[in-house]
């Protein structure tokens, strides 16, 4: 049996798909069996957008589904010369733990020849330690004990009502995303996304600024974006309410109520290189009530795929998991150029991203902006995505709202109107 026929019907699972399709060796297929290598440069389409195959949300594809990818790429191709193929893949059956462990190792390996060949470029001079580091940080090492105690999560009804429910988490100083959201819990992950010089460092400031007040852990806010102190100016404005000329006026008695607020709990880290290794290690060491990413998608550490929507995918993956061990997570990433000038953003206007980002986030946020003098101070707010439980005094009817707030960008605020 052809062992890249067996791959190639196990990588119609998605998820095989996007863990281990950077192994093959496209080269050697491409010399040895062309035929196949043709089917698997059909892959990436199969596994695409929902706008390009009309996408269900189903992560395991058929034999069928991949014949009429296939067609739609090659319309050319004489279906006789793939009837054969298409016929075995049908009737092939493997078993999945052989197979997975087969991929386990051929990702071992080449994660181990990336090591040595890094190594041996810092021992010749020809690359720095900080990129061997940079490919240790990309390694995941896991163990599973041979027994395990597990933490089942209660069935007791009111205790999920009460812990789920009734419990707020951190609340919003917007009133419509405590309605139309609700408070952020710890295992919620999710995130804003606009284009840029939309607003979406002031939206931070703003909303983080008075989250800060409700808690007295340290909220995390990683930073590659603007220098460090200027958005640590920003949360002064948005916890005050005002202009920089007026921080300055009463230095002191700006930062004592600064303080009182809430906002030393706010700790800013400034790393434009920043690895999920170090994060991990901070978070660790300071048990923080709530976690921001400006920008996630820069986040360092992650390199068992080339390609970058995988890549991608691995980060918001990782970012959840965070939510789950820590506390929540806001996650800050671009809209790309069809959200420009555009009101309501939707789940498709996300920059650099199929479906991995997506798929990953408890609730997403769009933020809109048109270019238009009349509505330069209005941003266009549209919760494309919620999956959050929401707070007793939620609208079910704007789970996925769209509606209108105002900024001011010399205070750092947004405001309902």
């Amino acid at each position: 049996m052809n062992l890249y026929l067996v791959l190639l019907k196990a990588f119609l699972n998605r998820e095989l798909w996007n863990k281990y399709a950077a192994q093959i060796d496209g080269k050697y297929l491409k010399e040895n069996h062309p035929e196949i290598a043709k089917l698997y440069q059909v892959l990436p389409h199969l596994h695409g957008t929902p706008a390009d195959w009309g996408d269900d949300g189903r992560e395991n594809k058929t034999v069928s589904d991949l014949a009429i990818a296939f067609k739609t790429c090659y319309p050319a191709t004489k279906d006789e010369n793939y009837k054969p193929i298409f016929d075995q893949l049908e009737t092939l059956e493997y078993d999945v733990p052989t197979l997975t462990a087969y991929l386990e190792k051929l990702q071992q390996r080449e994660k181990a020849n990336q090591i040595a060949l890094t190594a041996l470029a810092v021992s010749e001079g020809t690359k720095e330690w900080g990129d061997l580091q940079s490919v240790v940080d990309g390694i995941e090492v896991s163990s599973v004990p041979d027994t395990e105690e597990l933490d089942f999560i209660t069935g007791d009804l009111n205790e999920l009502e009460q812990t789920q429910y009734l419990t707020p988490g951190l609340r919003w100083r917007l009133g419509s995303l405590n309605r139309n959201l609700g408070s952020l819990r710890k295992g919620d992950f999710g995130f804003v996304f606009a284009r840029p010089e939309t607003g979406k460092t002031t939206f931070l400031a703003s909303e983080v600024s008075f989250m800060a007040s409700q808690t007295d852990r340290p909220i995390i806010w990683f930073n590659n974006e603007e220098q460090g102190g200027k958005v640590l100016l920003r949360c002064y404005q948005g916890s005050l309410g005002l202009t920089d000329l007026d921080l300055w006026r009463n230095k002191e008695a700006n930062e004592a109520k600064f303080k009182e607020l809430g906002g030393s709990n706010i700790k800013i880290v400034r790393d434009p290189t920043i690895t999920k290794r170090r994060v991990e290690g901070i978070l660790k060491q300071y048990g923080p009530a709530l976690v921001i990413f400006d920008q996630i998608d820069k986040v360092q550490g992650f390199q068992d795929n080339a390609r970058q929507d995988v890549e991608l995918k691995h980060i918001y993956v990782w970012a959840r998991e965070m939510a789950k061990i820590y506390c929540p997570v806001i996650a800050v990433c671009q809209a790309g150029s069809s959200g420009d000038g555009k009101r309501w953003l939707t789940m498709n206007d996300v920059d650099n991203s199929k479906t991995g980002k997506q798929g990953e986030a408890d609730w997403i946020l769009g933020i809109g902006k048109v270019y238009d003098d009349a509505l330069q101070d209005v941003r266009f707010l549209h919760l494309s995505k919620n999956k959050l439980l929401g707070d007793k005094d939620a609208d079910a009817s704007m789970r996925h709202g769209k509606w209108e707030v105002k900024i001011k960008p010399e205070i750092a605020r947004y405001e309902d109107f």
